[in-house]
């Protein structure tokens, strides 16, 4: 059943998004919005990193971040992408593969030819399966 089902089908197609000029701080207040666990950074339609509300949270609680600290100099910039044609098993090998020792990561960017067409995650796959 994961062989067969593709990222296209069950990936989350409007993406919010940010701009790497953007203060941490703002992206935070995007990220709780929105109610979702990660922001792509994109100049223009270009992928240039991703920030997550967990990573956020943590800096912003500890006070880790001085006033006017851009998405820029916080975002991780290798991002974990998989392609809209692959099968769920391979995302979820994906997540498998670039996280922690200790874990996971949480949600792959889905790209076609560079561009993004959506994200996918740990929440998006519960549900896929929970359907089945």
């Amino acid at each position: 059943m994961l062989e067969k089902l593709k990222v296209k089908e069950i990936m989350t197609k409007n993406v919010i998004t940010v701009s790497p000029e953007e203060e941490v701080v703002f992206a935070f207040e995007k990220l709780m919005k929105y109610k979702v666990s990660a922001l792509p950074v994109v100049d223009g339609e270009k992928l240039m990193g991703i920030v997550t509300a967990s990573d956020l949270g943590h800096n912003l609680i500890l006070d880790n971040y001085t006033m006017g600290t851009t998405v820029e100099k916080v975002m991780v910039t290798d991002v974990a992408c998989v392609k809209p044609e692959e099968t769920l098993s391979h995302a979820i090998d994906e997540m498998y593969e670039h996280g922690s020792e200790d874990g996971i990561i949480n949600q792959l960017i889905v790209l076609k030819d560079g561009k993004i067409m959506g994200i996918i995650t740990d929440g998006d796959i519960i549900k896929a399966l929970k359907s089945l």
